[in-house]
C-alpha cells in the first residue's frame, strides 16, 4: 500500500519561502511521474506542479509559474516543491501524490501566507 507523508508547511509572511518534501513509500516511486496538489479551504485537490519519473518535463499551473520549483530524489523517495515569494492566494493543505493519482492520500502539509 502506497504511503505519503508531507512536511515542510507553515506559516509565512507574504513575499517568504518554503520548502514542502514528501517522502512516498511502498511502491516503485522511481517510476512514477509525481506531482504536488493544493485544497483550497473548502474546496478541490487541483494540481499545481507536476514532475516526470526521471525529472523530466516539470510542469506548472500559470499562478504559480516562476514561483515554484519542483524536484525529486529518487534515491530518497522524495518530491520537493520548493515555494518562494508566496502570496495569501497560496494558503492551503498541499498534499503530493502520482500524476495521474493513486488512490491513497497523505495527511497533507498546511502552508498559510498572511502578514
Amino acid at each position: 500500500q502506497v504511503q505519503l507523508v508531507e512536511s515542510g508547511g507553515g506559516l509565512v509572511h507574504p513575499g517568504g519561502s518554503l520548502t514542502l518534501s514528501c517522502v512516498v513509500s511502498g511502491t516503485d516511486f522511481g517510476a512514477a511521474p509525481m506531482g504536488w496538489y493544493r485544497q483550497l479551504s473548502g474546496g478541490q485537490r487541483t494540481l499545481v506542479a507536476s514532475i516526470g519519473y526521471n525529472s523530466n518535463n516539470p510542469g506548472y499551473i500559470d499562478s504559480v509559474k516562476g514561483r515554484f520549483t519542483i524536484s525529486r530524489d529518487n534515491t530518497k523517495s522524495t518530491v520537493y516543491l520548493q515555494m518562494t515569494t508566496l502570496k495569501p492566494e497560496d494558503t492551503a493543505l498541499y498534499f503530493c501524490n502520482k500524476v495521474p493519482r493513486w488512490q491513497s492520500w497523505g495527511q497533507g502539509t498546511q502552508v498559510t501566507v498572511s502578514s
